[in-house]
């Protein structure tokens, strides 16, 4: 299975909704195709006791586990690959010190889609697509924008940002490889049906 099939349902741990391992199991018995640890204000060494939990349950499902920022937890839990937003360490650093790594990074334009492109990365993370309460300083990009990312650039595109059901089938008309999701499946009551029929959508677009 190539990079751009395993991005298609990307999802995004947010401890304020669910558990992490808890969340990232059932977000894989529904089909998750890759996990994304993400944990704010807390110690690196629970981070890396988390990680090290999803990144078995990542094995068992053959799903991807990508860390949010952290390089040194990435690398101490054998991570699949990483995730950069525009604060954190630049791509090409991230390449220099884990060439084994993949690396994904965060763009709201297409010129950042392609500096970082050009910086080595394996993938962008395009939005935030629609708002969303997920991330508090997230600029609306919309649709149109998303369109011209995919378009600007070789490498896989994931959508990101107040991703749900009702409007994913219009994302993936842009050309984007997959979806990258919190809330709408780590915040919902049945996170492995959520899963499952956000995968059946955009199985059914691809």
């Amino acid at each position: 299975m190539n990079l751009r099939e395993r991005l298609k349902l990307y999802v995004i741990t947010d401890r304020r909704l669910i558990n992490e391992i808890t969340g990232a199991r059932e977000a894989l018995e529904g089909g998750a195709t890759a996990i994304q640890l993400r944990i704010k204000n807390t110690s690196t060494r629970e981070m890396i006791e988390v990680g090290k939990k999803i990144r078995k349950l990542c094995d068992d499902f053959g799903a991807l586990f990508f860390v949010n920022d952290r390089l040194d937890v990435a690398l101490a839990t054998n991570a699949d690959g990483i995730h950069v937003g525009k604060e954190d360490m630049p791509v090409y650093m991230v390449r220099e010190i884990a060439p084994n790594l993949i690396v994904g990074a965060s763009a709201r334009n297409p010129q950042e889609a392609k500096d970082a492109e050009k910086q080595g990365a394996h993938y962008i993370g395009a939005g935030s697509v629609f708002p969303t309460v997920s991330k508090d300083d997230a600029i609306v990009t919309g649709l149109e924008t998303l369109r011209l990312i995919v378009e600007s650039v070789s490498i896989p595109v994931v959508a990101i940002g107040g991703i749900n059901h009702s409007n994913v089938r219009e994302v993936m008309k842009t050309g984007v490889d997959g979806v990258a999701v919190i809330s709408a499946i780590m915040g919902a009551k049945d996170i492995r049906k959520a899963a499952r029929e956000m995968l059946l959508i955009i199985e059914r677009d691809i």
